[in-house]
Parts: structure tokens; sequence; C-alpha cells
């Protein structure tokens, strides 16, 4: 997969500025303006403003500095920013179809785990790319041959690949350095490296199968649990967050209140009297982040309105959360039908609501703790034909909508965003299909 970052990609880009090697268009007319190659650059920097860092590196203007881009910047550039930024800039939109079908077969590639049919999809549409791309940019000219490096051939070895010997993210080259960085410190013997080094790999392949035998990962871990954040907040009810400081000094406003009540009513079936008169007598508390804590590398979320931000500091504030939603709302008198929906926006607040005592009224039978997340929720536009054809989580939105205060558990994880033109936004997602939560009737799953 580093031949795709480092030289496909780059190929192409070098394509598309008239940089190749020399070569002119030939019969095509793929080749991108300047200005519209610097925009693209201008805004593949500002885009890093509204990415959160969980999700990488910052990248850099590409069309000015291509030279510190490493292969992990090309890789999310590919995957996450060039469709947004390049749709709509080529002169005849095939060679954008194109480029589109490349980031479907290469997300597929990426899949934790792959389907038979998958792969079988992944063998087809290489060799239909690579067809494409000779008509393309080769033009089958034996003067554009340069345009046909190993790394296109090698393109049809990847679903064989696959088939041999499993997904391409146990072998490619990120886990491989790594892995190969971790073993450094067994090497002990300047006399017998490769002694010693295999004895440091023999010995922890069996402490990793005694922690998963006999389920003691906790006792036998040679690093240190990460310490607990000072002046967090977690419960019991709440196993899959925890709540971070800063936390809001003050109580929050009668306006958020009744909306913290709205929320409280429809999950309690309380009347919003009975609701309101409980929340008087309640500690309601606003913080400033959440973090999930089912993953090891769970999302930290923070809220837009509490705390101060670094003038550096990534958007870590848009998330991605689901909902219930009765398909028969507008038919008041047929039983409610609820289906799972994903939402996306940005997260205002973050509540605590604690009663010390039982409130017969709403079903409460002693101490409670309810953590809402009050989200404004973005106003999301048609799926474009050319990104929903190959089944893109890209969806653009112009604007931000009404607010939806929800239990925090439906927080699922954070977006990026990046800039288009006209003053839309595209949101980015990494999560991924496993990470999504199913609807299973009366239990979430995920």
């Amino acid at each position: 997969m580093h031949l795709i970052w480092e030289n496909l990609i780059k190929n192409l880009i070098l394509l598309w500025t008239g940089e190749f090697k020399g070569l002119d268009t030939g019969s095509g007319d793929y080749e991108l303006a300047k200005a519209v190659w610097e925009a693209i650059g201008s805004l593949t920097a500002s885009a890093s403003d509204t990415i959160p860092s969980a999700y990488g590196s910052r990248v850099p203007n590409i069309a000015k500095d291509r030279s510190t881009v490493s292969a992990e910047m090309w890789s999310f550039w590919t995957l996450y920013l060039g469709p947004v930024l390049l749709r709509q800039r080529f002169q005849n939109q095939k060679y954008y179809r194109h480029f589109i079908q490349l980031v479907r077969l290469l997300t597929i590639c990426l899949q934790f785990e792959i389907l038979d049919e998958e792969i079988e999809e992944v063998r087809v549409g290489f060799i239909d790319w690579v067809r494409v791309y000779e008509e393309m940019y080769f033009q089958h000219d034996p003067e554009r041959l340069s345009t046909c490096p190993l790394t296109i051939h090698a393109l049809l070895h990847v679903a064989p690949s696959i088939t041999f010997t499993g997904p391409v993210w146990c072998y490619w080259a990120f886990p491989m350095e790594r892995f190969c960085g971790s073993i450094q410190p067994g090497i002990r013997s300047r006399r017998f490296p490769w002694a010693s080094m295999d004895r440091y790999v023999f010995e922890l392949a069996q402490l990793t199968q005694i922690k998963v035998i006999y389920n003691v990962g906790k006792e036998l871990a040679l690093r240190d649990p990460p310490a607990e954040v000072q002046g967090s907040f977690s419960h019991a009810s709440y196993p899959s967050c925890i709540l971070l400081p800063p936390k809001s000094p003050v109580r929050p406003s009668e306006s958020q209140v009744r909306t913290i009540a709205a929320a409280l009513s429809t999950r309690s079936g309380g009347t919003m009297a009975q609701v309101n008169a409980a929340l008087k007598a309640a500690l309601v508390e606003e913080w400033g982040k959440v973090r999930r804590v089912d993953s090891d590398e769970g999302d930290t979320m923070r809220s837009c309105t509490v705390g101060t931000i670094a003038e550096d500091a990534r958007d870590a504030t848009f998330v991605r959360y689901e909902m219930l939603v009765d398909k028969n709302a507008r038919r008041k008198k047929v039983a409610p039908e609820f289906e799972l929906q994903t939402f996306y926006g940005q997260l205002e607040h973050i509540y605590r609501v604690y009663f010390d005592d039982a409130v017969p009224t709403l079903d409460i039978e002693g101490p409670t703790t309810y953590l809402f997340a009050a989200i404004r929720v973005c106003r999301l536009k048609p799926m474009p034909k050319d990104l929903q054809a190959q089944s893109l989580d890209i969806n653009f939105y112009s604007g931000l909508g009404e607010l939806d205060v929800i239990d925090i558990t439906s927080v699922q994880s954070l977006i990026g965003r990046v800039p288009t033109t006209g003053g839309q936004w595209a949101t980015i997602d990494r999560s991924g299909g496993l990470a999504r939560a199913v609807w299973a009737g009366d239990q979430l799953a995920r």
C-alpha cells in the first residue's frame, strides 16, 4: 500500500498539474488549471483546522510543499480530502469519477474484515480501473509509456494477495514499520542480535497468549494504565463514557434547563410541569468534554461553549450521533415505528443531571444520574450521485439547524469537516462500519 500513496497518487497529481516527465495531455483534457490546483492546496491546508487531531497530522498546502507530505498524509488526503476537493474541478468529470472509483477500491482494501464478494469487487474493479487509466493517460501511445509504471500493474495483484494472505492491514508497511520499531528494545546482545530478537518476539507471543487464554491482560500489562484525569466524572450507568473538565462553575441558564426538561420528559413520560418541578431540586452541571472509553482509542469530544480553546487548536466539537426516529410521527393515529438514523452536528452542551432521591412522578426510584448532550444538527444536503454510487461516507451540509438534546451514549464519534465552495461543508467520518450502532429491536448493539 505504501507504493500507492508514495507513487500512484503522486503520479496522478503530477499528471493533473502538467508536471509528469514533460508529457502534455495528449488527446486527453485531465490537466487542472494552475489557479484551480492552488485553490485545492489552500483548502487542503485550511481543512486541518476543522479536522480533529485524532484523525492524524496536519496536511500542508500540497500545491506549494509536497516534499514534506508523508505516506500517511497522502493516504488521508486520498481517502478523505481528495473526494471533496477534486469534485467538479476537472473540465471532464470522467477523471473525477475514475479517481472516486480508486478511492472506493482502496477503502475496501483497508477494511478490518473483508468478504469474498468484496475481494471479487476489488479484483474486477482494479481490472476496470487500470483499463480506463490506460485509455485516459497512456492513450495507447508508445511515447507515453512512462505513464504506466510497475505500480499500475501491481494493482492487478492486490485482490489475489488478499485472498492468499488476508487484508492488507496485516502486512502493509505502516504496521510492519511499527512492529520493527517495537522489537528494537529486545536487542540486548551486540554479538548475537538475531538470537536476542528471536527470544524477545517468542516471549512476547507467549505473554500475549497467556493474557488471552486466562483473561489477565491488566494484571500482566507491561505498561501502566492511563492515569485518570483529575476532576473527571464517571458513573456505572454510563460505562461507555467519562466527563472531563473544565466544568462550568454556575448552573445552566433557565433556557438550557428547559431543553433538558423536554428531553427528560420524552425519556420518562412525565409532563413538563412534573419534570420542571423535579429539576428545581436536582443538581444540574455543565461540562466541557466527554470521552468515549469503550475502546482503546475512544474519541474526546469538546463542547463549543465551555472552556477556552487555544489559537492553534483543531476543532473537536462536531460529532456523529444516532437517534431512533418514528417513521409515523406525522400520522398521529398510527402506532410508532422506530428506525435508527444517523445525524451530524456541533456539540454545544454536555449536561449532568443528578437526582439525590426518588421522584415517583418520573418513575425514578432512588439516586439517579442522567448525562445529556445538546447538539446543533447539520442541515444535510442530498448526497451527490457521483459519491453515492461509490458508497463513500461523505455528506454535505450548509448551516446548522435545531438543537437535539439526547442521551450522551447516542454520541458515537468525532467527525471532520472540509470547506467547499459556496459556504458549504463536507463531513468526513473515519470510524467506519465497525463503529456503527445497529438497531436490533429492543436493544442497541454496537
